[in-house]
């Protein structure tokens, strides 16, 4: 049974640097949560990326998503951008973009 999962993908895919990996999602099922899980992929994503001379990894999350937040700093992450507008149609979401130095 699948508990978990992430998907990482080159920094040019998403307007980023050769030199960058974006984490584009990272997601743990509910009944498992808080067991490590979430940091074990999270670590197999810094890996896949310094794998491939990678020397940042960027992680896309918004501000409703507190425990997401709270996550990614744990992970080391800093708050790399603030963008109020970057949904239209949830304008009471804005977009926080992480970033982790590897």
């Amino acid at each position: 049974q699948r508990v978990g999962g992430a998907i990482v993908a080159p920094g040019e895919m998403y307007e980023a640097s050769a030199e960058t990996a974006v984490l584009i999602d990272l997601r743990v099922a509910p009944d498992r949560a808080r067991r490590g899980i979430g940091t074990a992929l999270f670590a197999a994503a810094k890996e896949w990326a310094r794998a491939r001379g990678c020397n940042e990894l960027l992680a896309e999350t918004q501000n409703v998503n507190v425990p997401a937040c709270r996550f990614y700093g744990a992970q080391g992450c800093t708050i790399s951008e603030v963008n109020e507008d970057a949904y239209p149609h949830y304008p009471d979401e804005i977009e926080i973009i992480w970033k982790l130095t590897i």
